[in-house]
């Protein structure tokens, strides 16, 4: 007999367990992303500079949200603390141009990444032993502590003022013809939506390694998986690592949009939203959460111009959703698809 080390219940006898790949994409869903990429390279010709300065931060919250959906989506793993590896990000960068002078944005990725890597191993290692509510107020813990950090030590952190990220160089090309809003609708653009594609391409080969599979069943049954030689603990920590990187990229997107690293990026509310987002968009899908970042944006935008109570409305809409559509937009789309397709 043999005890799982995740479960305190023996298991007393085998079981099979299917590892199935996720499906792979349709010519239908290839298309539709080509016809969404080509709009993006094209949007700067078409869409007013108002709505530019919403396309930056769409693109940080996609690889924040492909990376929160590896541990959610796939891993069954429920952060509320994740906003801290945001601010981590923004922290990184502004520190890097601190102390060594230098504005390539590539060394402030790179900063962010190592910083992002390092702090996160230790709390994956911890929380990797938890599920459920555990796993979540374990990691809220650790992300209100950051966030204390970060008000509190003020001589490093800048306190509630935060930390000035100044706009970087772009492949050692400081681009000073371009004033802030031509750089960010701009060159800075065009790199931002050049590195979600090749972060949505890496995610979707992990999504889809012996990895990914090993993670998924995790989720459905760690007993099963653990059983049939899964390292329960491994694949979740890796996830975590994983998704912590990919939010320490958004991370410095969203501090360079803004100029700022402050203490409110790693706020539980602003953790609060990446899981608005990924249930908006339908986190059982591998884009859904993207779409749901893009929606959440909008919707942020078009609701607090509109009335200071707009955090009120994005809540019912929320509930509302929660309710009818637990699928979220892209589960909805699914639905309607299937019923056509049956009609």
């Amino acid at each position: 007999m043999r005890t799982d080390t995740v479960h305190s219940a023996p298991i007393t006898a085998p079981e099979e367990l299917e590892f199935v790949a996720p499906p792979g994409i349709s010519r239908v869903k290839l298309i539709a992303g080509g016809v969404v990429v080509a709009l993006l390279a094209i949007a700067p010709l078409f869409v007013s500079q108002y709505y530019m300065t919403l396309l930056i931060p769409f693109f940080a919250y996609a690889v924040i949200l492909l990376g929160f959906n590896l541990l959610f989506g796939y891993g069954g793993l429920l952060s509320f603390g994740h906003a801290l590896f945001i601010a981590i990000g923004a922290y990184a960068a502004a520190a890097m141009v601190a102390k060594t002078g230098m504005i390539s944005f590539e060394m402030m990725l790179l900063t962010a990444v190592v910083a992002s890597f390092i702090i996160s191993i230790p709390i994956a290692w911890l929380a990797s032993r938890f599920t459920g509510i555990f796993f979540g107020m374990l990691t809220l813990s650790f992300g209100m502590l950051f966030h204390s950090f970060l008000n509190k030590f003020y001589y490093i952190t800048g306190g509630d003022s935060g930390m000035r990220v100044p706009r970087p160089s772009l492949f050692g090309m400081e681009l000073d013809q371009f004033d802030k809003t031509a750089f960010l609708g701009g060159p800075f653009y065009y790199y931002c939506l050049v590195m979600v594609l090749l972060l949505t391409w890496v995610m979707w080969r992990i999504v889809r390694s012996p990895y990914g599979i090993h993670l998924m069943a995790s989720r459905d049954n760690a007993i099963k998986a653990l059983y049939l030689g899964v390292k329960i603990r491994s694949v979740r920590a890796i996830a975590f690592v994983v998704s912590a990187v990919y939010a320490s990229i958004g991370g410095v997107i969203l501090g360079v949009n803004t100029g700022l690293a402050d203490p409110e990026l790693a706020y539980w509310t602003h953790s609060g939203h990446l899981v608005f987002m990924a249930v908006l968009g339908g986190y059982q899908e591998f884009l859904g959460p993207v779409l749901g970042a893009f929606v959440f944006i909008l919707l942020q935008d078009e609701l607090s111009s509109l009335t200071q109570y707009w955090r009120f409305f994005l809540g019912a809409i929320l509930a509302i959703l929660v309710v009818v559509l637990p699928g979220g937009i892209m589960g909805a789309i699914r639905k309607f698809k299937s019923k056509g397709e049956q009609a």
